[in-house]
């Protein structure tokens, strides 16, 4: 069976490859399977992310995504509002929450500077976190960026604009391994490695 470029079939797989990990083999098994045995799935699939599209937002605080304007963790009063945890994605927050160790507050960069990429201070949203720091309620920030080149490049960037405000920038290190992202470390080691935390 042949498909032309522009058949609905291959607008499927196109659209799955745009998931991070998924090749064209992976892309074209799963939607052989979502077509041939899981159509109630791949039903459940579309509604779910038409669902997560028209109502999911960015906190107008952290960055992160929620549901609303501000996100469960920068409304609530029983955070630490003196800490301010800055990470690159909302699955290093997540991470770093099950790790139950922070309770602070945090801002979700979106991604990291990578001046090759186009990725430049606005496009991580410094505006938004010196305009954090100017507020006067913070006096530390935990530089919570994955141990990448890039991510190594962003906190140190971070780390002179923080202390040239007199506000103290530490660095989670202990336990994560050099190239290690915060998603892929376990609950333990993010524990050690906020609680091990260095000034930067």
């Amino acid at each position: 069976m042949s498909f032309t470029e522009n058949s609905i079939l291959e607008q499927l797989k196109l659209a799955l490859r745009r998931l991070p990990g998924v090749g064209p083999k992976s892309a074209q098994r799963m939607a052989f399977y979502l077509l041939e045995r899981d159509r109630d799935g791949a039903r459940r699939i579309a509604e779910a992310l038409t669902n997560a599209l028209e109502r999911i937002v960015h906190c107008r605080r952290c960055n992160n995504l929620t549901e609303s304007e501000l996100c469960p963790i920068c409304s609530s009063s029983k955070r630490d509002r003196s800490l301010l945890c800055i990470v690159e994605s909302p699955s290093d927050l997540v991470s770093l929450e099950q790790s139950g160790v922070y309770l602070g507050l945090y801002f979700v960069l979106m991604g990291r500077l990578s001046p090759l990429d186009g990725v430049g201070p606005d496009e991580i949203g410094v505006p938004r976190i010196e305009k954090l720091l100017a507020e006067g309620e913070i006096k530390e920030v935990v530089l919570a960026t994955n141990l990448t080149m890039e991510g190594e490049a962003t906190a140190h960037y971070l780390s002179d604009l923080i202390r040239a405000r007199g506000i103290r920038a530490t660095r989670i290190a202990y336990g994560v391994p050099i190239g290690g992202e915060l998603e892929y470390t376990d609950r333990n080691t993010l524990a050690r490695a906020l609680t091990g935390r260095r000034d930067t």
